[in-house]
């Protein structure tokens, strides 16, 4: 059986080898080179990369990204729970309202995300709107800030933190909430003594599904912010194409990354592994 499972399972260790370990060991070790004069790479082996992610420019960049992500989290987190909630007392349209939470998926999204440019710009549907009304004499600058990208992360990911949330709460006991109105229990009381603590799992793995991309989130912060906000996938696509330092780019793509694997790691499995 052991040698069987071997052979099983060698097609998908050598495809994660190729795709996976050997991208991420080049990627380790262009990390540790120089950036040439030119840029590209060269000698010596160094760990200025990494010291460079303390200087006050990109440590406010980090903190830039970890508060949009923690923001667009936090939002995700209040506008899903009522609406899982909601979706799970629908009775027969329930497999509806699941559809239209899943519909965001069929269509790209880079689309998506150029939709909002059309609806915010200054000539946009918003702004024409609001002009033709006579309730502002100009366009309002809606697009090109941190508002208007904290708005294009919660879109894009909301449907995130709604799906396991709704999982947790569907296969949630429901006769648990009646006892509790049975026993004296206020709604509020029944909302955070009952429904939060049982739908944990699907709130801490909605959580990480949404505050994982949104630190690395480099289209929408692009798109809808412009040049003006930079976070941390901005500064790794910088890296390697404007400024052609490709060990920077390196170090700081694998500091993102293992602090990703620490908040997955550092989670309770108790509560996340069940939906993870």
């Amino acid at each position: 059986m052991n040698r069987l499972r071997f052979w099983f399972l060698a097609p998908a260790r050598l495809w994660m080898a190729l795709l996976f370990a050997a991208p991420l060991a080049i990627v380790a070790a262009y990390s540790l080179l120089t950036r040439g004069a030119y840029g590209g790479l060269g000698a010596p082996w160094t760990l200025e990369n990494y010291r460079r992610l303390w200087d006050p420019l990109y440590a406010a960049i980090v903190g830039r990204s970890i508060l949009m992500a923690g923001a667009a989290t936090a939002i995700c987190l209040v506008l899903a729970f009522p609406l899982a909630l909601f979706m799970t007392r629908a009775g027969p349209r329930k497999n509806l309202y699941l559809q239209l939470v899943i519909l965001p998926f069929w269509t790209s999204f880079l689309v998506r995300t150029y939709a909002w440019q059309f609806l915010l710009r200054d000539t946009g549907l918003i702004n024409s709107l609001l002009q033709g009304f006579g309730l502002i004499d100009g366009p309002l600058p809606l697009l090109y800030n941190y508002g208007t990208v904290l708005l294009g992360l919660v879109y894009s990911y909301l449907p995130f933190m709604v799906l396991p949330i709704y999982a947790a709460l569907e296969r949630m006991d429901h006769t648990l909430v009646e006892a509790a109105a049975d026993l004296g229990a206020r709604p509020w009381a029944t909302l955070t003594r009952v429904l939060v603590p049982l739908s944990a799992p699907g709130l801490w793995a909605g959580s990480v599904l949404v505050f994982i991309p949104c630190l690395g989130a480099y289209l929408t912060p692009d798109l809808l912010g412009g040049g003006r906000t930079v976070l941390l996938g901005n500064l790794v696509q910088n890296q390697f194409t404007t400024a052609r330092d490709w060990p920077f780019g390196a170090a700081v793509s694998l500091a993102v990354m293992a602090a990703v694997i620490a908040l997955v790691v550092l989670l309770p499995r108790r509560r996340s592994g069940e939906l993870l």
